[in-house]
C-alpha cells in the first residue's frame, strides 16, 4: 500500500489529480512548525507575496 500523494493545504486539490505532469512539478512545499504542507500552483501563485514575506497562514 502506498501513501496518498500531497494535497493543497489551501484548496484541498490532490497533486495526483493534475492532468499535466509538469504542473505537478510546480507545486510548492512549505514547512510550518515542523510540519510539511503543500500548495498547488494556483494557490501558490495567488499567495506568492505572502509566502515570500513569510507571513503566517492566518494572514492570507
Amino acid at each position: 500500500m502506498t501513501a496518498p500523494g500531497p494535497t493543497c493545504s489551501r484548496c484541498g486539490r490532490a497533486r495526483s489529480a493534475e492532468p499535466d505532469p509538469l504542473a505537478a512539478l510546480s507545486w510548492v512545499s512549505t514547512k510550518d512548525n515542523g510540519r510539511s504542507q503543500w500548495l498547488c500552483t494556483t494557490c501558490a501563485r495567488d499567495h506568492v507575496r505572502d509566502i515570500e514575506a513569510k507571513l503566517p497562514d492566518e494572514y492570507w
